[in-house]
């Protein structure tokens, strides 16, 4: 950029695109002072090095704000983990249930991890159908991503929450943030008769 430029002709490309031509590296520094902008080396190794005249503090600034909008439309997904053993119980189970749907309505995954002890070891067809299970009641609210896998004495299964349109989402939004008590227009208010 502008002095650090170390070529001694430059083809020189205007604001706006179009090349001004070749000039002595003194007389493109001279047009870019003139003009109150930067000369920047957009390309080192042409055959004249092709300059840009620009406002490179704007430009810098306009590349940041472009890349934070960028990191605001990624989503982030997060892995969320959860943990049971062969024999748990009824309720036990209920709760790691609405824990992983919670996870999977929030767009997170979920990794839930069976653990095997002592003899239980010898049946990880158990621990198999316990995933499955789990996995068949959470259908609403994610898909198996990876399916039920022994490693050593734990076996490991990912849910992915499910992808949902977007629109379908602002309108349960919107729904759900609707003042109640208004009845829908095609049901009758409370104490009027369909005729």
């Amino acid at each position: 950029m502008n002095s650090a430029i170390r070529a001694k002709e430059v083809l020189v490309v205007a604001p706006d695109g179009q090349q001004i031509g070749v000039k002595k590296l003194h007389e493109a520094l001279w047009l870019a002072e003139q003009l109150d902008l930067d000369l920047v080396e957009v390309a080192p190794n042409a055959k004249p090095p092709v300059c840009r005249l620009m406002d490179y503090g704007r430009y810098k600034y306009e590349q940041s704000v472009k890349q934070r909008e960028a990191r605001k439309k990624q989503s982030r997904t997060s892995i969320k983990e959860l943990r049971m053993k062969v024999r748990i119980g009824d309720h036990d189970f209920d709760i790691t249930k609405r824990k992983a749907a919670a996870f999977l309505d929030d767009n997170d995954k979920v990794k839930v991890t069976v653990r095997f002890r002592g003899r239980e070891n010898e049946r990880p067809a158990f621990g198999k159908e316990l995933l499955d299970r789990l996995a068949a009641e959470l259908a609403d609210h994610g898909v198996v991503e990876q399916a039920p896998k022994l490693e050593g004495s734990a076996m490991t299964m990912v849910l992915a929450p499910l992808r949902r349109p977007k629109a379908a989402d602002e309108k349960q939004r919107a729904d759900e943030e609707a003042p109640g008590g208004e009845p829908a227009p095609d049901e009758p208010a409370a104490g009027e008769t369909e005729e």
